[in-house]
């Protein structure tokens, strides 16, 4: 049991050891102000394409279509029901419709499933199991660049001067999704094993930096904002719970007997590997969009803050924890 509690554990903690760099940089003033916004396109441009092309060109296969197939449906049947409970739960914390609203909506609703859970789940089970990782939050990732931008967004931006939102196609098309559509189809076509060596050798260095740089930017950030009001709002600790601990097990829950139920009603052979691959996806700490679209268009990026500063520290518990809990119950995840 504590086996599995330390697998998970020990990338966390190196995960938070980044954050508190990052934190340290900041409030030292090490770098330059524009230090984490340049980290950050280096992270979405760079590490992330990378990690993405790679895994989905080695494992994307004809013969893990079907898999492929139901995650993809699984993914987007736990997103609705993961809505219902935002939409429902931020009503409680903000009465009145507000910006304010929006942010607990999608602080609720997404969590850090990138920048923590990319490099958590490459770094404990490998490349194949991230490769069913990103398909399984493609949906995800669609549900952020649309609805996750009316939320973010404050109402009015384009009149405030400020930059546009971006619209349409513009807010999927990016470079991670570029690039798993290209280690897609390199996956499919088995194309990849012909790319220079150096080529994958370089390749498989980028994509270490990932989960340490993305990090070290998040501790930049929340370094930006004042600790001790952040740490004295205990609405912010009441949601840190929520995304980390009761959502993911009500959205596990209702994967495990959705999954139960199509496997008696369809014969269809679904594994409990899925439920890892939402764990990951649910139980991560809040991002940083809140912090980031609000203060790009002239919102309040103070209670999004909040509750990234919060719920990262207390991931590095409830992760390990979850994920122990979790092999208990359905034991080890299994491709």
């Amino acid at each position: 049991m504590l086996d599995a509690f330390v697998i998970v554990l020990n990338p966390m903690l190196s995960l938070i050891f980044c954050m508190a760099i990052g934190f340290l940089l900041k409030k030292k003033n090490i770098l330059p102000e524009n230090a984490g916004t340049v980290l950050s396109k280096l992270t979405n441009w760079v590490f992330f394409p990378v990690i993405s092309f790679t895994a989905l060109a080695r494992y994307c296969k004809v013969d893990t279509l079907a898999m492929h197939s139901q995650n993809l449906i699984l993914s987007c049947l736990v997103i609705c029901i993961g809505l219902v409970i935002a939409l429902f739960l931020s009503k409680l914390f903000v009465k009145t419709p507000c910006e304010e609203r929006n942010i607990y909506a999608y602080a609720l609703m997404v969590g850090n499933y990138g920048s923590v859970g990319d490099p958590l789940v490459i770094g404990v089970f490998g490349e194949m199991f991230y490769s069913y990782y990103k398909l399984f939050t493609l949906p995800l990732s669609i549900l952020v660049y649309t609805w996750g931008m009316s939320m973010l967004v404050p109402e009015g931006a384009n009149a405030s001067g400020k930059s546009k939102p971006l619209s349409g196609l513009k807010k999927i098309v990016n470079p991670t999704t570029v690039a798993m559509l290209i280690g897609i189809i390199a996956g499919l076509t088995d194309t990849a094993q012909y790319l220079p060596v150096f080529l994958q050798n370089s390749f498989d260095s980028l994509k270490s930096c990932l989960g340490p740089v993305a990090m070290i930017v998040a501790g930049f950030t929340i370094a930006s904002y004042d600790i001790k009001e952040m740490l004295s709002n205990k609405k912010y600790y009441l949601a840190s719970c929520l995304r980390l601990l009761i959502i993911p097990s009500i959205l596990i829950g209702f994967l495990f007997f959705l999954k139960e139920g199509m496997n008696s009603l369809f014969g269809l052979s679904i594994g409990n590997s899925v439920l890892y691959l939402a764990m990951f996806a649910y139980a991560a700490p809040l991002g940083l969009n809140t912090v980031v679209f609000p203060l790009a268009f002239g919102g309040n990026p103070k209670t999004g803050a909040g509750m990234a500063l919060i719920s990262h520290v207390l991931c590095g518990v409830s992760i390990p924890i979850m994920y122990m809990l979790m092999t208990l119950v359905f034991g080890e995840p299994v491709i």
